[in-house]
C-alpha cells in the first residue's frame, strides 16, 4: 500500500509528550510522536517539519510523527514484529533513543531493552520509595504524563519524580525525564 502521508510541515499548534497538532494548508493534523521527538520540537507557533508514517485501519487513520528519519525507519521496521502494533513501537522509542535501541538490539542487550514498559518487566512495587507529589511546573506535568503514556503508573510515575524534584526544580523537560526513567529502571 502506497504511504498517504510521508512528510507533515506546518505551524505547531499544540505539543504534549505523545501528540503534536501541526497546522498545514488550514488543516491541523493530529500527530502521534514519541518523547526524543517532544523534546527537540519547536516552541508553539514555530514552523515544523515531520517525517510521518500513516497507519490505516479499517477503524482509524492515525499519523506517528517523528524528527528524525532513522526514528521513523525503525518505527516502520518494529511494526512489522509479530506483537508490535503502532502504539507500542511508539512507546519502545520514547523509552529508548533509536540509536541506542539499535545498539541494544544489535548488542543483545536484553537488560537493557527489558526495561522498556511493554517490552520487560515493570518496576517491583515499592521500588521507588520516596513519597508522591503532585506535579508542579509545566516541565513535571509533562514528564508525568509521559511517563504514564509508557505504561508506568501514575503512584510511581509519581514517585520518580518527586525524586528529581528534590533536587531542585527540572530546568527541561529532557532533563527531568532521563532522571525520572533512571530512578524507575532501576
Amino acid at each position: 500500500m502506497a504511504q498517504m502521508i510521508a512528510h507533515l510541515r506546518g505551524k505547531l499548534l499544540s505539543k504534549h509528550p505523545n501528540q503534536a497538532i501541526v497546522e498545514t494548508g488550514g488543516v491541523g493534523y493530529d500527530v502521534t510522536i514519541t518523547v526524543p521527538t517532544f523534546s527537540d520540537l519547536p516552541s508553539l507557533g514555530e514552523e515544523v517539519a515531520l517525517h510521518v508514517h500513516t497507519h490505516v485501519r479499517e477503524d482509524v487513520i492515525a499519523l506517528y510523527g517523528f524528527l528524525r528519519s532513522a526514528e521513523k525507519t525503525l518505527f516502520e521496521k518494529l511494526i512489522t514484529v509479530s506483537g508490535i502494533g503502532p502504539k507500542l513501537a511508539i512507546t519502545i522509542l520514547s523509552g529508548m533513543a533509536a540509536d541506542e535501541m539499535v545498539n541494544s538490539i544489535r548488542g543483545n542487550d536484553l537488560a537493557r531493552l527489558t526495561r522498556i514498559p511493554g517490552i520487560g518487566r515493570k518496576p517491583a512495587p515499592g521500588a521507588v520509595t520516596e513519597t508522591a507529589v503532585t506535579a508542579k511546573s509545566a516541565v513535571e506535568d509533562d514528564v508525568l504524563s509521559a511517563l504514564m503514556n509508557l505504561g508506568y503508573q501514575r503512584a510511581n510515575a509519581e514517585k520518580a519524580l518527586a525524586v528529581v524534584a528534590r533536587g531542585g526544580s527540572p530546568e527541561s523537560f529532557e532533563t527531568a525525564f532521563k532522571a525520572a526513567m533512571a530512578i524507575l529502571s532501576k
